[in-house]
């Protein structure tokens, strides 16, 4: 229930500060008054757009709070405030709304800074308002399958049948996707596995190419290499000297042994000796590897040809595949073979998806049954609840029914609905087409009346629900909202004196001037006050003895 409401700097209402009670309160006034803009600061607090209009003459922020006492069982708002780290008080919410000057707004909730869109997402568990002109939804489907389901507690059932229409849907469309890419993946199937085919047997190897081409440039130069290895190997190994051949290392063995026979005379020669000595033991390596690699140079002419031949197939995949080395070729084999392979891997997933689309269809029928299956009695059930509120609002002749048929699935079932009405009884048909203003107004008190009951709504707000009817039927009304506030706080923002009567709390919005302003204010009345209000909601400006006399009467019923 609202507590508390305090608004400052909103349009017409420099500063408000009132406290409600429990049960029905009703709010009356003159036409422009300010009934509305009441009703828009509300709204303000419960998530509405903000925007500069709503700033009042003063440079100041606006700022509306609303303190709530919220059912301490309301597990969908406690679920709320757990998923956005609110603190849990108890039920006991206090909202906050500012904006400034330019239109920019910013909310609280128990002073934690929360968005617009958490507001929104809280106010349905906070305060059902019914405006001026919401009976137009009456004829809307959407809102007549959401009040049987509300009524028939279908909670979980809806939210089990669209958990599976959300998979249902989320499997086929990625079925349908792989379809497509399986097509696609099956046109090109032949051509890649060509090309596949032609990067295998290719053989290939990381570094190839550049192996080929230092192997190609040694072998075209054969000839010249050998002779130039042959003629270095020679040369070290063996040097004419006086007839005979020494090799450079003997030479430089005897170097050493005359530099050490001396090195007991001259110290310093020793080092040279030692250097000598590690000349020819590198010597000697060279000389070996000089060999072995003259060893291994071939001069035959057999092996160019194939190794030109590689070169040239290469080549040829490299233009082909538009690659710049081999590595690069040996990413487009893998990719190709991934994507060959991928055809096979794609099949099984697809199997895979039809498998579990046959699943999921078969869960979402179930659910769809079941949910139908507990809107069938309910709907029955409500029709005839509603019909006794209508009796008992002057419409004694009145049928109404709620009829089912089977249509395509949607996120809210398989079930199409149609409220149908009569005001005599006979033919009931679709009540978009047959209810009037009056009527419609009290099928929607009716549906309101039946479903403060079952939604477990906090607070309710009427805004001139009863427009359209007057005399008894008011009464009627108003007794139907008496009713109402006996087990929940209700407002009723009213013109007929009829309804405002019933009230355990009135009321009033005026509007005075300031200056040269005119401002709104509201104000809560009490004894005679409010028998003088609801003598001017009979007579008009000019109070009348029966207007009064009437009011008291009204009062004492």
């Amino acid at each position: 229930m609202l507590r508390r409401l305090s608004i400052r700097n909103y349009v017409l209402i420099d500063s408000l500060e009132t406290e409600f009670p429990e049960g029905l309160v009703i709010i009356t006034g003159q036409t422009g008054a300010g009934k509305s803009i009441l009703l828009g600061a509300l709204s303000l607090l419960l998530g509405a757009k903000a925007d500069s209009s709503m700033i009042g003459e003063s440079s100041e922020n606006c700022v509306v709070e609303g303190e709530f006492e919220a059912g301490s069982d309301d597990a969908q708002l406690v679920r709320i405030f757990r998923d956005n780290d609110l603190d849990w008080d108890g039920g006991h919410i206090v909202i906050r709304r500012v904006v400034n000057p330019t239109g920019r707004s910013r909310a609280f909730v128990n002073d934690f800074p929360v968005t617009q869109q958490l507001l929104s997402s809280m106010s349905g568990r906070l305060i059902d308002i019914h405006s001026q002109h919401q009976t137009m939804l009456l004829s809307d489907k959407h809102f007549q399958l959401s009040l049987l389901d509300r009524f028939a507690g279908n909670g979980l059932l809806l939210d089990s049948y669209r958990e599976h229409f959300r998979r249902f849907n989320d499997i086929r469309r990625e079925l349908e996707q792989l379809e497509k890419t399986l097509a696609a993946s099956r046109a090109e199937l032949d051509y890649n596995t060509s090309r596949l085919e032609k990067l295998v047997a290719a053989n290939l190897r990381e570094n190839e190419l550049e192996e080929l081409e230092q192997e190609q440039k040694q072998l075209a130069n054969a000839e010249e290499i050998k002779e130039s290895l042959c003629a270095a190997e020679n040369l070290l190994e063996a040097v004419p000297a006086g007839g005979e051949e020494v090799s450079v290392t003997g030479l430089i063995r005897d170097a050493s042994r005359h530099l050490e026979k001396i090195s007991s005379y001259m110290p310093e020669v020793s080092s040279i000796a030692e250097r000598l000595e590690s000349c020819r033991l590198e010597l000697d390596d060279i000389i070996s590897e000089l060999a072995d690699v003259n060893a291994s140079t071939e001069v035959s002419g057999d092996r160019l040809p194939e190794v030109e031949e590689r070169l040239s197939m290469l080549y040829s995949l490299l233009r082909a595949y538009s690659c710049r080395t081999v590595g690069e070729l040996i990413g487009v084999r893998d990719s190709l073979a991934e994507t060959v392979s991928g055809v096979g891997l794609s099949d099984e997933k697809r199997a895979e998806l039809a498998g579990m689309l046959e699943a999921e269809s078969s869960a979402l029928d179930k659910a769809a049954s079941a949910l139908s299956e507990s809107r069938r009695p309910a709907a029955s059930r409500l029709a005839d609840a509603i019909k006794g509120l209508l009796h008992s609002m002057e419409l004694p002749d009145a049928d109404f029914r709620i009829s089912l048929e089977k249509s395509a699935k949607t996120p809210e079932g398989e079930d199409a609905v149609t409220y149908e009405f009569s005001s005599t009884g006979k033919a009931p048909i679709d009540i978009a087409k047959c209810a009037s203003g009056g009527e419609m107004s009290r099928i929607m008190l009716a549906l309101k009346a039946i479903m403060a009951e079952y939604a477990n709504m906090p607070a309710m707000i009427f805004d001139e629900i009863d427009t359209g009817v007057s005399g008894s039927v008011a009464d009627k009304m108003g007794s139907v909202i008496c009713d109402m506030g006996r087990h929940m706080q209700v407002f009723a923002i009213t013109h007929l004196p009829q309804v405002a009567a019933k009230g355990s709390a009135h009321y009033v919005v005026r509007k005075t001037t300031s200056g040269e302003r005119a401002v709104s204010e509201m104000k809560r009345l009490t004894g005679e006050e409010r028998v003088m209000e609801i003598a001017r909601m009979l007579s008009g400006s000019v109070l009348t003895e029966a207007a009064v006399a009437n009011a008291k009467s009204l009062l004492g019923e």
